[in-house]
């Protein structure tokens, strides 16, 4: 695959003994020593396991340990996620199978149905889980070389965290590829319904209360994520008039709804439509200060993809991230950012070049933009995905960001 391109915006203690006492201090003149005995050693990372056996070990200890009463109980599952990107993939699918199955062979108390509005209003059990990328052994910058499994259970009518389990998996076999939704959108930025939702399962433990802002946010979620089902499944009409849907209730003007309305009008062919709503979604992210468009570049190169679908859908999404920059009188930061395989100084100098030439192109469509736009590159520093595989499930470390700045006077 192509190297894709993504403009956007995702101690160790220590055990002292007591000191001596201070007649033998003054007696012999010299002081003891700050610590009698060694530090403590740190204890060793998680051993990851194969994937399969790391994911069912984790539902197991979450079901068999769930402090909730009742013979039957309501079960839900909110789609699994990147602890990162928020994104649905491949591997957070299979995770939710395995669970479904592993529920109807060993736990027929857990009454697993579809996660809807209709399910919300019998205030049931709620399944969250995160599927991160990490490095084992906890080295900043170290390769990802594990996956960190999370799952919480949400007891909607006590509104707390009632089971967790984790698990770290090998990252062999994993295939984290997003789903087409996630695949497709054009745009990127972590927002309030997927940091609260990540905070419900990572920031937990058990008999905590749920994160304020994933309950909610959870009548909306199940409407998007009806949305998102549609359109996986080429229902493209039907996507779109939940999307519009969504909208139109309490906190549904999120990343994924003004992304579903955009890709939904695509696929439609509704040009107009769709231009209006990436207008939609560039303004969105201007007001968060951060966002993100997927690029695909050629390989090593600052030129786009010569497939001639990307170019005219290229040409568009830069008019109109030009247009709605300047209409309000932004002044950004565009930074490039790169996949860790590589020199780390070409791929400095790459994430560099690449910021200026979107940079460029902005300011060519808007010449007002030129005293308004900076270019930085961050190499592979600042990694989201970090495996280091350069196809379609580690797209977002190879991103160019824009980031809201203050005008210089």
């Amino acid at each position: 695959m192509n190297i894709a391109r993504l403009l956007m915006v995702v101690c160790a203690g220590f055990s002292c003994a007591q000191a001596l006492c201070g007649t033998a201090v003054a007696q012999s003149g010299v002081a003891p020593p700050a610590s009698t005995t060694a530090p403590t050693a740190a204890a060793p990372p998680p051993t990851p396991l194969e994937f399969r056996t790391a994911l069912l070990n984790a539902a197991n200890d979450l079901f068999s340990k769930a402090q909730v009463n009742g013979d039957k109980l309501d079960l839900v599952i909110d789609p699994l996620i990147d602890g990162v990107t928020g994104a649905q993939s491949n591997a957070t699918q299979l995770e939710q199978r395995m669970i479904a199955q592993l529920v109807q062979e060993k736990y027929p108390r857990f009454q697993l149905t579809r996660f809807s509005a209709d399910a919300l209003a019998r205030s049931p059990v709620v399944l969250i889980g995160t599927f991160t990328a990490i490095n084992n052994a906890g080295v900043a910058g170290g390769p990802r070389d594990a996956y960190r499994i999370c799952l919480a259970l949400a007891d909607m009518k006590s509104r707390t965290i009632v089971s967790k389990g984790v698990a770290r998996a090998l990252p062999e076999g994993i295939d984290a590829t997003p789903t087409s939704f996630f695949a497709d959108s054009p745009v990127f930025t972590k927002d309030a319904a997927t940091d609260a939702y990540v905070k419900s399962c990572q920031g937990t433990k058990v008999g905590d209360n749920i994160d304020q802002a994933y309950a909610d946010r959870i009548l909306v979620a199940s409407m998007t994520n009806d949305a998102i089902e549609s359109y996986n499944a080429g229902r493209y009409r039907e996507a779109l008039d939940t999307y519009h849907n969504v909208m139109k209730v309490p906190g549904g003007e999120q990343l994924r709804t003004l992304n579903g309305i955009y890709l939904s009008n695509v696929r439609l062919r509704r040009t107009n439509e769709a231009v209006q709503s990436f207008g939609d979604v560039i303004d969105y992210g201007l007001r968060g200060e951060k966002l993100a468009v997927k690029f695909l570049f050629r390989p090593a190169s600052t030129q786009f993809t010569n497939q001639r679908r990307y170019q005219s859908t290229y040409d568009t999404w830069l008019r109109v991230i030009a247009e709605r920059a300047a209409a309000k009188r932004a002044c950004l930061e565009v930074v490039g950012h790169t996949s860790p395989t590589g020199l780390a100084a070409l791929n400095d100098r790459l994430s560099t070049v690449r910021a200026e030439f979107i940079k460029d192109r902005l300011e060519d469509e808007q010449p007002g933009l030129r005293r308004r736009l900076i270019a930085s590159g961050k190499g592979s520093r600042e990694l989201l995905i970090g495996t280091g595989k350069d196809d379609a499930s580690d797209a977002l470390d190879r991103r160019v960001e824009l980031k809201t700045i203050q005008c210089s006077s």
